[in-house]
């Protein structure tokens, strides 16, 4: 065999997103795009800040030189500083440029991480369902995954997680708001997930939780985000400016290491290391010097909000079990039937697409990503309607 047999074995449980979105361009093709209501990525379609681009532009046009050379790999000083500034702001913790590495988006940002945290044979526990790309994201290091199923309003399960540590559990990924469904995780369960981990570490044992907070902005109904520094000493976390300023594919975000960690200093340390070692070098250049001073900055929440509305209405009047989503802007209704890729297939026969359950750990279940246009939101209510109707059980 030309490749590995693991990245051949990975390969096989590769992405459904993916797979489901290449279908759709089958179909598209087949039926034409104006009558296939894609729901699979979450490629939003919403523009930057007006405001975000204008200084884009200033920055691509400046006389400055040297504009395009390298610098150190945790990124420009004056950048880190204004997101450092930001978390003494929000936080009232001693943050400085040093707790803030720039990264190759959240992706570059968790793969730099684990690779800083973990030996092989370590254990990362992760809520259920999840971001798939968390399992390979750990593999890369050595690392094990352990998913731990969520409640039935997928916020987290305490109970389970502390049946699921051992020896071997080197950290806990959360991510809220949470992909693929939309759960925000409330300040009483961080606060019960902290306590127990602050057991473990009276005991001996060091758990981290690694924060993947791509979504962070994107909240509705006056819903207050829990600051998870202020919850737990050992906290990491990602960010990334894909999703709150509308920019996927410049692939830029960071690292904040809490000030409050013991030894702070050799985590920052192996995180620069690991940036570079890696392959990532630095984040892009302009793209840092562009997203400092946006840190409290987003897309039109509002936007997201309607067409969470809108969807989640349209479903829950259909007859779907489904949960509201608290954030972000993903849904994640119950399938008719517990074979989800069934009920997908008949989604396709709909001209619906949507992601399988499966691919997020979660049989039964399906994803829907709205952020499209809210066009294709209201036509797809009654393939919605049909599919449902048509399903046979």
């Amino acid at each position: 065999m030309v490749i590995s047999n693991k990245i051949s074995e990975s390969m096989k449980d590769s992405s459904w997103i993916r797979a489901m979105f290449d279908e759709g361009e089958k179909l598209k093709k087949q039926f034409g795009p104006e009558h296939i209501f894609d729901f699979t990525l979450g490629n939003p379609i919403t523009e930057p800040p007006t405001e975000l681009k204008n200084e884009l532009i200033k920055i691509v046009t400046s006389e400055l030189k040297g504009m395009h050379r390298y610098m150190s790999n945790s990124g420009y000083e004056e950048v880190r500083e204004d997101i450092a500034e930001f978390y003494r702001g929000t936080t009232g913790i001693p943050f400085t440029r040093d707790h803030i590495v720039m990264t190759v988006g959240s992706a570059g940002g968790i793969n730099v991480v684990l690779k800083s945290l973990l030996d092989p044979g370590d254990e990362v526990i992760v809520p259920c369902p999840y971001f798939v790309e968390f399992k390979f994201y750990i593999e890369n290091h050595g690392g094990i995954m352990k998913l731990v199923d969520t409640k039935d309003d997928f916020h987290l399960d305490i109970e389970k997680i502390e049946q699921a540590i051992n020896k071997n559990t080197k950290a806990i990924i959360i991510n809220s708001p949470h992909n693929p469904t939309g759960a925000v995780y409330y300040k009483n369960e961080l606060n019960e997930l902290a306590a127990l981990l602050n057991e473990k570490r009276k005991k001996g044992q060091r758990i981290f939780i690694i924060s993947d907070e791509a979504y962070r902005k994107i909240i509705y109904d006056n819903i207050k985000y829990p600051v998870m520094f202020n919850i737990y000493d050992d906290t990491v976390s990602i960010t990334s400016h894909s999703k709150d300023l509308a920019l996927p594919g410049e692939r830029i975000g960071y690292i904040a290491i809490s000030p409050l960690i013991k030894d702070a200093t050799s985590l920052i340390n192996a995180t620069i290391f690991s940036n570079r070692i890696l392959g990532f070098i630095n984040a892009p250049a302009i793209m840092q010097r562009l997203v400092g001073r946006f840190q409290k900055n987003s897309v039109d929440i509002i936007d997201y909000q309607i067409k969470r509305d809108a969807i989640y209405n349209i479903l829950a009047n259909a007859g779907y079990d489904v949960v509201k989503p608290e954030g972000a802007f993903y849904i994640f209704p119950k399938s008719p039937d517990q074979d989800d890729i069934r009920f997908v297939r008949n989604l396709q026969e709909n001209h619906i697409l949507a992601v399988p359950g499966t691919g997020f750990g979660k049989k039964g279940y399906f994803r829907l990503a709205y952020c499209v246009e809210m066009d294709i939101i209201k036509r797809s209510e009654p393939h919605f309607k049909k599919a449902l109707e048509s399903f046979p059980i």
